[in-house]
């Protein structure tokens, strides 16, 4: 068979891996690009907040030159530092779900593709590819060319 045109083997199926079980790789891969999607959300909000409690530092200040005294101290009392949930600022938010439910979802992708298809990852995207991509034209090409 003449590979010059075929996906590279970290991208092939290995030999007696059925359709279903590809599907099912996929599906898992998908879900953990939602959570991946999902975590970068939480780390924008995590900076966010961050960003936004430094401010409150401006607009204390603010509030106070313009002689509203009362209003600068409660902002300052209440919410400047002020925990985001119960006892947790952002990064402690963002550690809890990176050490916990994001590591076990990565784990458990991973040791699926590891003991279904030897860790090989994008199978069911790779396959789709193939279906979809015109042979022979440039821009279809099934891997990157090799230089030289």
């Amino acid at each position: 068979m003449d590979t010059s045109d075929a996906p590279d083997e970290q991208h092939r199926r290995p030999a007696g891996v059925s359709d279903d079980t590809v599907a099912a790789l996929g599906k898992l891969s998908e879900a953990l690009e939602c959570v991946e999607r999902a975590r970068g959300e939480l780390y924008s909000m995590h900076q966010r907040i961050g960003h936004a409690d430094l401010m409150l530092d401006e607009a204390v200040r603010m509030f106070r030159a313009a002689g509203h005294g009362t209003i600068a101290d409660r902002i300052a009392e209440e919410m400047v530092g002020r925990n985001v949930i119960a006892g947790r600022w952002t990064f402690q938010i963002v550690e809890d779900f990176d050490d916990g439910y994001y590591a076990l979802f990565r784990d458990l992708d991973r040791a699926a593709r590891d003991e279904l298809v030897g860790g090989r990852r994008h199978l069911y995207e790779a396959e789709m590819k193939e279906r979809r991509r015109t042979r022979g034209r440039a821009g279809h090409e099934a891997r990157p060319q090799e230089p030289g």
